[in-house]
C-alpha cells in the first residue's frame, strides 16, 4: 500500500530536505517507485538538491489547476529511475490549494507511486498545514540544539489530531562526538519533542558535497548520515516497525546484508560508525 509521509521542521536549519532527498533515494535504490513532493512555495529546494531544476517547469499547483498531468509535471531523475519529483510553485504570490483539491491529488499520487515524501516549509503555516494535511506519517526532524527542540516541541503541538503510532522524531547532525553521549542527549530530545523516537542522523560533511553537486553520481553509501538513511528507508521498505537507526536493530541490518552482503561497503561503514 502506498504510503505518504510528510516532513516538517520547527525551524530551518534543522537537513529536513537534505532528509527527504536522501531518504527518497535510498528507498529508489530499493527497487520503491518514489515521488518528492516539494511543498516549499516560494523557497523550493528539492530541485536542485536533486540537480533537476532545468527540467522542473511545472508544479503541483499545475497539476491541481489543470493545466498539466502528473505523469507531464513529475521529473524523473536522470540516475535513479525510482525517484520523481514534483516541485513546487517558485512564486510566493499563487493561490493555496484547498484540503479537499490537496487530497484529490493526493490520491492520484497514490495511484502511481509506492512512497510520497512531502517537504513541507519550515515553521508553522499554511503550507505547513498543506503538507501535512493528506499525510499517514508526519516525521518532525530535529537537531539537539535546544531551540530546535523547543520549536519540535510546538510542531508536535499543532499535529495533535494525528494518531498515536503516526508522528515520528528524528534528530538530525549529531556531531560525532556527542555519540558518546548518544542516550542522554537522545532521551533529553524525545523528552522535549514527546515524540518516538525514528532515527539519528549522524553530522555529515560528505552530505552538503552529496547534495551541493545535484545528486550527480551514484553515492556508495561510506558514511555514517547515508547510512542511517538507507536504514530508515529498508524499515520502511521492509514494512519493519520503526526503530532507531543509528541503533539500528538486527533485524534492519540483516536486511542491509540480505540486499548488500555481509562484506558491503554499507555495513563495514555502519561498523566503523558504531565502533
Amino acid at each position: 500500500m502506498s504510503q505518504v509521509i510528510a516532513v516538517v521542521s520547527g525551524k530551518g536549519g534543522t537537513g529536513k530536505t537534505s532528509f527527504t532527498t536522501l531518504t527518497g533515494m535510498a528507498l529508489a535504490q530499493l527497487g520503491k517507485k518514489t515521488l518528492l513532493l516539494d511543498c516549499d512555495i516560494g523557497l523550493r529546494n528539492l530541485d536542485l538538491y536533486l540537480g533537476v531544476s532545468d527540467r522542473a517547469l511545472m508544479d503541483f499547483t499545475d497539476v491541481i489547476a489543470g493545466r498539466t498531468t502528473l505523469a507531464q509535471a513529475v521529473v524523473r531523475h536522470p540516475l535513479y529511475p525510482n525517484l520523481y519529483l514534483l516541485t513546487a510553485p517558485v512564486s510566493f504570490g499563487v493561490r493555496l490549494p484547498s484540503k479537499r483539491e490537496m487530497q484529490r491529488l493526493i490520491d492520484e499520487i497514490r495511484r502511481h507511486f509506492d512512497f510520497c515524501l512531502i517537504d513541507a516549509a519550515a515553521g508553522i503555516g499554511d503550507t505547513f498545514f498543506l503538507a501535512t494535511c493528506c499525510a499517514d506519517r508526519v516525521i518532525v526532524v530535529t537537531t539537539n540544539d535546544p531551540s530546535s527542540l523547543r520549536d519540535a516541541q510546538r510542531t508536535v503541538m499543532e499535529l495533535r489530531d494525528f494518531p498515536a503510532g503516526r508522528l515520528h522524531l528524528v534528530v538530525n547532525r549529531v556531531r560525532r562526538k556527542l555519540l558518546q553521549s548518544l542516550h542522554t542527549t537522545i532521551d533529553d530530545a524525545i523528552d522535549a519533542a514527546g515524540l518516538p523516537l525514528l532515527g539519528v542522523i549522524p553530522e555529515d560533511e560528505n552530505v552538503p558535497a552529496v547534495l551541493g553537486r545535484g545528486l550527480s553520481q551514484r553515492l556508495k553509501y561510506r558514511s555514517g548520515a547515508l547510512c542511517a538513511w538507507l536504514g530508515l528507508s529498508l524499515s520502511w521498505a521492509a514494512s519493519l516497525p520503526a526503530g532507531p537507526a543509528i541503533v539500528l536493530t538486527a533485524s534492519a541490518l540483516f536486511f542491509i546484508s540480505l540486499f548488500f552482503g555481509t562484506r558491503s561497503r554499507l555495513l563495514v561503514g555502519w561498523r566503523k560508525l558504531m565502533g
